[in-house]
């Protein structure tokens, strides 16, 4: 019992056993033997999460206390009493005392001045595999002398009670900044474990002066890193998989007076309709052993994987160490950004493929964060759904969206950094109608924008949105850069922009007395009147 005092005796918890640390071929050896988990050809685990293939997002709550009383952006997170996460804390040590269970001592953060020392435990053996490839390991000189600052217990297998609990359902994810601790319950979803590390680094980092983003940054040798802002399913992880260009991190990173550091330690990207023509790199990944895929349907007499079936979940998932791609950084850190890309699954199909961003319309398009929601991201969503996320992550923001934004247009400001917007959506009409935008054309246009040869182009300005739109790009068929033109009735897409455009303004209203002039003037503009 000598681990589960070092590790977990400060909190007073006590299960059977804890099996500390362990490495990937043995948490692979003990999700097979105990049946969590099974082999695919190449030598994947392949894993089932059951109802829960995504994120429980109005299962989540926040301790309301003096210490997040006035520093949490209660809009957006769901309160939770101290007695109520008291009570769930007592219930999860008594429903442990008799497991074994793994804890894992990782870091969240590559920046050796920023990095939070995390201790997840957890109920199944591939759920301890997935966080070791998700966050960061120690050198072995490290464990010795770890002192522990967060604490995370993922318990799949506890069922909540929402009279007792304060909570909504069977399922829950409690947060509590003072005590430094999350609890996961009711769901065997193992994102649910690294969007919590997120969200405490999202709430202790801005502190200090440390900006905390939901993107993917990729560099060059040359040290021209770029941020690709994006909600799952608008191409963050594809488009930032680049083999010409240096892989820093594909989901969450800060950024610090040192440059740009991936909290992460490996990437958890989407599986469905993978193909080795389009993403070789994360293709690969589904042929080797280490790679966990949730919710990926594999034949039971040849283990051979259909990546093109959504039976279990359109949300599917591989997660691996960020050691898999070949051009990955594994370092995890580099310099100042040069460029700031923001993705938008646009399911109106109105915004071009690519347009150049002033500061304030970056910030204006930073605080709003549109884009659609993508089958099967969240419980309940079948199709892609027009929304407003704000700073591409506002599920995860713990404090008000100011406080990022204000952050990030002083860091935009201080390192010049080019900003633009990427519509990875539809094109040719709206959803339904039109098509997804090809990705060829988005990786030829990103590719010009990170070289320098975009800013050289002529531009036109969008009459409806204000931003800079170029009109042609050498190797880019021209149409595609003009959305109207690509409509069959010019007059629909008239409508359509107009409809955005409001909902642009609507969500922004909340906005308002936050921002200066010049990001309110950044606001679209109705062509017609709708």
């Amino acid at each position: 019992m000598s681990d589960t005092v070092a590790i977990l005796g400060n909190l007073g918890i006590e299960p059977k056993s804890v099996r500390k640390n362990w490495n990937e071929a043995r948490l692979y050896e003990t999700s097979v033997a105990t049946g969590e988990a099974r082999v695919a050809e190449g030598g994947p685990l392949v894993v089932e999460t059951g109802q829960h293939t995504g994120r429980s997002a109005k299962d989540k709550f926040t301790v309301r206390d003096e210490t997040t009383e006035n520093t949490v952006w209660w809009d957006n997170n769901a309160a939770m009493t101290p007695a109520q996460f008291d009570v769930l804390f007592e219930d999860f040590k008594a429903h442990l005392a008799d497991k074994d269970v793994f804890a894992q001592e990782l870091f969240g953060g590559a920046d050796l001045s920023h990095r939070l020392p995390v201790t997840v435990v957890t109920e199944y053996a591939w759920h301890s595999l997935f966080i070791r490839h998700l966050l960061r390991i120690p050198e072995a000189g490290e464990y010795e002398n770890f002192d522990s600052q967060f604490t995370i217990i993922n318990c799949p297998s506890f069922r909540a009670d929402p009279e007792r609990h304060g909570c909504r359902s069977e399922t829950v994810i409690a947060v509590n900044f003072a005590k430094r601790m999350v609890l996961i319950g009711g769901t065997s979803y193992a994102g649910e474990t690294k969007k919590s590390v997120f969200t405490a680094l999202n709430y202790y980092l801005p502190a200090k002066k440390v900006m905390p983003m939901h993107c993917s940054v990729n560099t060059s040798p040359a040290d021209d890193a770029a941020i690709f802002f994006g909600l799952s399913g608008t191409g963050k992880t594809t488009l930032s998989a680049d083999a010409s260009r240096i892989l820093i991190g594909d989901d969450e990173h800060g950024w610090s007076e040192n440059g740009l550091f991936n909290f992460e330690g490996g990437c958890y990207a989407k599986m469905i309709k993978l193909s080795a023509e389009a993403e070789p790199e994360i293709f690969a990944t589904t042929k080797q052993w280490g790679t966990v895929l949730e919710n990926v349907v594999m034949d039971a007499a040849t283990r051979e994987l259909d990546l093109d079936d959504a039976t279990l979940a359109e949300n599917s998932r591989g997660a691996y160490p960020i050691s898999a791609i070949p051009n990955a950084s594994l370092s995890g850190r580099c310099g100042q950004p040069k460029n700031l890309i923001m993705l938008t699954a646009d399911a109106f199909g109105v915004m071009p493929p690519i347009a150049k961003l002033t500061p304030a319309q970056a910030m204006y398009h930073f605080l709003s964060g549109y884009t659609a929601k993508v089958a099967g991201t969240e419980k309940g969503i079948t199709e892609p759904t027009a929304t407003f996320s704000t700073c591409f992550g506002g599920p995860f923001m713990p404090r008000h969206p100011s406080e990022y934004g204000n952050l990030l247009r002083e860091l935009i400001g201080k390192y010049d950094v080019n900003c633009w917007l990427v519509s990875t959506g539809w094109t040719s009409g709206q959803y339904g109608t039109g098509h997804r935008m090809p990705i060829k054309a988005t990786r030829a246009l990103l590719n010009a924008a990170l070289d320098g040869s975009l800013n050289d182009v002529e531009f036109r300005e969008d009459e409806t949105f204000g931003f800079l739109v170029p009109v042609s790009v050498p190797g880019v068929d021209s149409k595609i850069l003009d959305p109207r033109s690509t409509w069959d009735d010019g007059a629909a897409y008239d409508k359509q922009a107009a409809k955005l455009a409001d909902m642009f303004v609507e969500n922004f209203a909340k906005f308002e007395s936050y921002v200066d002039d010049a990001v309110k003037a950044a606001a679209p503009k109705a062509k017609v009147t709708v």
